[in-house]
């Protein structure tokens, strides 16, 4: 092969990509398959020194700012990180480091989360903002002060580290400005009630609301930023990097201090790389890896600096949670409410560390919305245990040869014929005897926040279908030995544990108990506050629509449902079998006088004793409430480490604040 066409073909590639992803704020692949380009560059460079020119983008950072804004230019290069995947690349990182400072010098290290945002930089004088600046081509940036000016964790003005000590008189300060989860996925629902398109994910979203030419528009977006680094700096002494973190952090700039760790040797930075890695799905917001740093800034300052990165620092990059492939083909997936799913079957393809070969497209106007055809090149993406989506086409990559999809007329299980309701962009099937509908309602009774029973995946339950011994949820518990052992892959012991889960499956709670039965629109949450404030079977199965509509979080979407479902004779008939089988659960009784009774709760920051959503449950168990966002109307705050903007908003409103520990113990109160 021609590696020197495949050089240049390479460079364009890049750059046509820098500038979709630092000046469009618009991407069109992975940032895995974009790694993958870059490393062939770097090798080919590597190995053909002598076609390496100074526009090349290994010479490079991003790409050149937009020319609708003022452009700043960086007093130091605000450099890209040298990338690594693997503990071998944090080990040759470490060899190289020490073989460049020589002797008998031994560097220390701190490591903190790489967050997945947008590279800024923060410019004070005598104390005060003066300018802030994207990173830009990392020489010249764009000036976009009166936007971060409306971020609350942006200081307009710093405090003195003492009485004794002065405020500096220049500090360049760099940072990540960026975008929480759970805001962000609340900012795509606001869109797409307006009929706006979505963003493709948190970092898009922060980019694009920083970079509006209207500070009003980005005000309104919840944006944060954490600091992690200095450009050049006047009247601030420190010998290491986490003593200027801790001394810019009491002049009032936000750092991600709980998760910086000081590493004393090798190992524990592999290690505490490890650990973020298998918890990053615990952080509040995205993070896509984690920075190692030398410690000590006289070191720093010997190492110096390539021509794009710090020889001092890098970046060890997590498995991706999105990646490119390809779109074979498009069918139908039938659900256990009788909607029509339509799901793509893709070439497989590794996100983070799990072969994705399908992914939802969840329904005919998100197709339409996204214009996804099959055959088309797309990202998709996948983040903990949610299912993998396609995010976008990559419309640049077709040949022609790809075609639109179009929604069936006929459930493709059973043959009956498909309606939309009035209001609903899901297509169903109303046919209660579909066969593809009664074996999603097994699998979804079974299932962990269901029943929870043992052994019963979804191959077993297709063959209990296919075999005639199960028709609907009450049939497992008639289930004997002798009709399990003749199944595949079911030898004795096999048939005598699958048979002890489903008996001990009968003991179970209320809240588990409506949930497993499938309602439409009833979710495990949903379930939890049905639970709680009907207290029993029976109160449920009485209740009317203004009742159900009465109770806090229940809308009359979800209230006409359960009405309906607890209306139908087939129902009814079907819960009484299950409790003549012996399934059963204690009413609830009455939530007693606590301080969370009524009482409205929003979190912030990463809890160290618990995930989020296992503070969720509590509190409602509790007989609070919790929110997404701080009102007027919010009670209390419960931060945990590193809060957002969220902790400002309390203060302004006069919500009271909850640190952790203090959360910690009134949930022990009775």
């Amino acid at each position: 092969m021609n590696h020197e066409k495949e050089l240049n073909d390479l460079r364009e590639q890049i750059r046509y990509h820098n500038h979709r992803y630092y000046v469009l704020d618009d991407p069109q692949i992975s940032d895995t398959a974009y790694d993958r380009l870059f490393r062939r560059l770097l090798e080919l460079e590597r190995e053909h020194p002598e076609w390496v020119t100074p526009d090349s983008p290994t010479q490079r950072v991003g790409d050149k700012p937009l020319k609708s804004f003022t452009q700043v230019r960086h007093r130091r290069p605000m450099l890209s990180l040298e990338n690594g995947f693997n503990e071998k690349d944090i080990r040759d990182f470490d060899a190289r480091t020490k073989k460049f400072l020589g002797g008998d010098t031994a560097p220390q290290y701190v490591v903190e989360p790489k967050i997945d945002g947008v590279a800024v930089e923060l410019v004070y004088e005598g104390g005060k903002l003066s300018v802030a600046s994207t990173r830009g081509d990392g020489d010249v940036g764009e000036d976009v002060t009166a936007n971060i000016k409306t971020l609350l964790s942006v200081p307009l003005v710093l405090r003195p580290l003492t009485q004794d000590i002065p405020i500096p008189e220049l500090m360049e300060v760099r940072g990540e400005v960026y975008m929480e989860t759970e805001a962000f996925e609340s900012l795509n629902t606001q869109r797409a009630n307006k009929g706006l398109p979505g963003f493709a994910n948190p970092r898009n979203a922060a980019a694009g609301s920083l970079r509006q030419l209207d500070p009003r528009i980005t005000a309104t977006r919840p944006l944060d930023m954490f600091c992690y680094g200095l450009g050049e700096i006047r009247g601030l002494n420190c010998e290491t990097h986490l003593e200027c973190m801790l001394a810019i952090q009491q002049m009032g700039l936000r750092v991600n201090r709980p998760h910086i760790k000081a590493c004393q040797n090798l190992m524990e930075v592999v290690d505490y790389c490890q650990q973020l890695e298998e918890k990053r799905d615990q952080f509040s917001f995205e993070i896509d890896g984690a920075v190692i740093k030398v410690n000590q800034l006289a070191l720093q300052s010997r190492l110096g600096q390539k021509s794009r990165s710090p020889r001092w620092a890098m970046a060890y990059k997590f498995k991706a949670t999105q990646e490119t492939t390809r779109i074979i083909k498009i069918d139908i997936q039938v659900g256990r409410t009788g909607a029509l799913t339509p799901v793509a079957h893709l070439e497989p393809i590794e996100i983070a560390g799990v072969t994705v070969s399908r992914a939802t497209l969840f329904n005919q106007e998100e197709i339409e919305k996204k214009d996804i055809r099959e055959g088309d090149t797309v990202i998709v993406q996948r983040a903990g245990d949610v299912i993998p989506e396609v995010v976008k086409p990559i419309t640049s990559m077709r040949t022609g040869r790809e075609s639109p999809f179009v929604m069936p007329t006929q459930c493709p299980a059973c043959g009956s014929q498909v309606f939309r309701k009035e209001g609903e962009v899901v297509l169903r099937c109303l046919n209660p005897e579909c066969p593809a509908q009664i074996k999603e309602s097994l699998k979804h009774f079974v299932s962990k926040g269901g029943m929870d029973i043992d052994g019963l995946g979804d191959k077993m339950v297709a063959q209990l279908m296919d075999k005639g011994l199960v028709r609907e949820a009450a049939d497992l518990y008639d289930l004997r030995f002798e009709d399990l052992i003749g199944l595949d892959k079911i030898a004795e012991k096999s048939a005598q544990n699958l048979l002890a889960a489903i008996e001990q499956s009968k003991t179970t709670t209320f809240s588990r108990f409506i949930y497993a039965l499938g309602i439409r629109h009833v979710g495990e949450h949903v379930a939890e506050r049905l639970s709680e404030e009907l207290k029993s079977l029976e109160s449920l199965q009485h209740a009317d629509e203004d009742t159900l509509k009465a109770i806090d979080e229940i809308g009359p979407q979800i209230a006409e449902s359960v009405v309906s479902y607890f209306a139908d004779k087939s129902n009814q008939d079907h819960i009484l079998r299950l409790l003549k089988a012996g399934v059963h659960f204690q009413d609830l009784s009455p939530v007693n006088d606590t301080p969370f009774q009524g009482k409205s709760f929003v979190i912030t920051g990463t809890l160290q004793s618990m995930k989020r959503s296992e503070a969720k449950q509590r509190i409602v168990r509790k007989g609070g409430k919790v929110g997404s966002s701080v009102t007027q109307g919010t009670d209390y705050l419960v931060v945990g480490e590193s809060p957002g903007s969220k902790l400002q908003k309390a203060r302004d409103l006069g919500v009271d604040i909850l640190e952790e520990e203090v959360f910690l113990r009134l949930l022990a109160e009775e």
